[in-house]
Parts: structure tokens; sequence; C-alpha cells
């Protein structure tokens, strides 16, 4: 399938095959597409709705072009990475539960870039906090084996990306590209807490992981529209566990944390920030620290160190309030 005839089936409104979206997206990776070409196919997919089987096409496909990184024990190997989009203007939730999950025994491959949406990336925050960004893939894979976590800069490993910025950029609106990124993890997971920027989504995005053989997952979408599990209200969650997915909501107040308003978690800069994960790191009381914790409790949970939400996130409050999680924190900080 070459990408003139797939636009051709997309105008007529024919559904493309997972196989069909995989060779041509592959045609965009190799730079064979034209810049018209690739607006009118990311355009005519949008306009018919992406089905999880063209999802998971496009996945693969970017996954023929990354530079892996080849984990052997990938027991409790997770990502906790989002599709951001959500225009919250949050601090960087994911990032801290990253480091308290690799305090906890997760190894974590944290896949991001700097920001696009917002005005800090997992990317810029993680600068700031001394965190070193651009290790290679061998780097990575060590770091990741004895340290618990290492950033996997988007661009350094998906360098085939660049054959889409431009068209993604000028058509400004969201594209199977936004869904795809999380999905793309050049590391091998096994476990993924994952947020997404609409709710209809949660249910497309664990049938693919669920496909890609993930063994445990939860995607999940705030009813507030952040794409965390949220403490100002309910959560929708989409499970992966054992073969099979479940939807459900999940009640952050029923869970014992205080509702917290938006206001609350509010971030700004790369710099304000970092100050705030390195007060929730350091054991500050507050809702930045809550929605911290529960996210962390499912990421626990997600890499197979907790048996339940509520284990995990009794897991996480132990890590911060016994200083294990700083000194990850500084451990991770230390590596150069």
């Amino acid at each position: 399938m070459t990408i003139d005839k797939a636009i051709k089936k997309l105008s007529s409104k024919e559904v493309l095959t997972e196989d069909e979206v995989r060779a041509v997206i592959n045609q965009i990776m190799r730079g064979e597409a034209t810049s018209s070409q690739i607006g009118g196919f990311l355009i005519g997919l949008r306009i018919n709705g992406e089905t999880p089987a063209q999802i998971l096409g496009a996945v693969k496909a970017l996954r023929d072009n990354l530079i892996p990184v080849k984990i052997e024990d990938n027991a409790h190997l997770i990502d906790t990475c989002g599709t951001g989009g959500d225009g919250s203007k949050t601090f960087n939730i994911s990032t801290a539960v990253a480091i308290i999950a690799a305090s906890g025994g997760a190894k974590v491959a944290k896949h991001g870039n700097r920001a696009v949406s917002s005005k800090s990336g997992s990317a810029d925050v993680l600068t700031e906090l001394g965190i070193k960004i651009d290790f290679d893939e061998s780097q990575s894979k060590k770091i990741i084996e004895e340290n618990g976590m290492a950033f996997l800069f988007a661009p350094k490993y998906n360098g085939a990306m660049k054959n889409v910025a431009k068209e993604r950029k000028e058509l400004g609106t969201r594209t199977i590209f936004n869904l795809i990124g999380p999905l793309s993890n050049p590391a091998p997971l096994t476990g993924q807490l994952m947020g997404v920027y609409d709710g209809s989504l949660i249910e497309i995005a664990g049938e693919v992981l669920l496909n890609l053989g993930i063994e445990r997952a939860m995607v999940v979408y705030g009813d507030d529209g952040l794409d965390e599990i949220t403490t100002t209200t309910t959560t929708n969650v989409c499970e992966v566990k054992d073969g099979k997915i479940i939807t459900y909501k999940l009640d952050s107040e029923k869970l014992g944390f205080k509702k917290a308003t938006l206001e609350d978690l509010k971030g700004g800069e790369a710099k304000e920030n970092s100050e705030i994960i390195l007060s929730v790191l350091k054991g500050e009381k507050g809702a930045p620290r809550d929605i911290v914790i529960i996210n962390s409790g499912a990421a626990l949970y997600v890499a197979k160190l907790a048996d339940s939400l509520e284990e995990g996130i009794k897991k996480a409050i132990e890590l911060v309030d016994s200083g294990v999680a700083y000194k990850k924190y500084e451990e991770l900080a230390s590596l150069k």
C-alpha cells in the first residue's frame, strides 16, 4: 500500500487495515512522501476515526524505525509516559512518578520529549533537576538495569519522526502521532501507566497495549481533562491484566485523598516544576504530593510490585516518607 492509494481509500470512507497503515507510515518515516500527501493521509485518518488496528499498525511502523534499548530482564519494566496535550498546565506529574517507581524496584524506561503544548516537558524538567537526558542505547540499558530509570529522549531514539514534524506542526490539530508516541517505547516494556488527552481513547489504547503484549497497564483519563489519575474528581481507567481489558472509574477521595482543585496542581516553567517535584520527593504534604502518590501507586501496580492500587499507594507513601525516593533522585542526578 502506497500513500496515494491510501488517501484514495480514505477519501472514499474505506477502512485501512493494520498492514496498510504500517506500510504507509513506513513510507513516511523513510521520507518518501510529499508534505501534501502526509497532511492528506493524517487528516483522512482523523476524520474517518482511527481504529485500534490502524493505531497498532502505526505503532509497529514506528517500532520498525526506532533504535531499540534491549533490556534482558524486563519483569518490572514500565513507562509512565502520557500523550500530553490536555492543556491543563500541571507540573510534570509523571516524571515525579517515574522517580518514585524506580525507588521502589521498578525499571523505568521514561520515554518523552521537550515541551510541545506545555511550558515544561519531561526532558525540560529532568534537565532542570540535573538528570541527564541524552544517554545512548547502551548507556540507557546499563542505567535502567543498574539504577532503575533512564530517560529515552524521543528524537534520539525515534529519529525518523523528523519526517512528519513539519506537517504535524502546520496541521495544528491532533493526529494519530499524538497517540502512538507513548505506545512506541524503544524498550521492551511489560507494564505501562499511560494518560490520554481524550476519554474516548482509553479502551482503544488499552486494546493496542494488549495486542503489543503488555502484561499489565492502566490507561487513564481524568473527568477534569487531566491525562493522569486525578485528585480533583473521578478518573476513567482501562486496565489491561491477565490478557483482558476492563474499564472502571476511580475516586481518589474513596482511596483516602483530599479533593484538590486544578489550581492546586498548576505548574509553570521547568524551574518551578522541578521545585514542586523536589518538595514532593522531600515529603512535603499537599495536593502535589497526593496526585504524585496515587499515580506512583498505579506505577508500582503495573510494574507488578504491588498486587493492587491500594497496596501500591501504601508503598509509594513509604518510599517518599522514608527518604528512599529522594535518595533515588540523588543517585539518578549523579549519573553523567
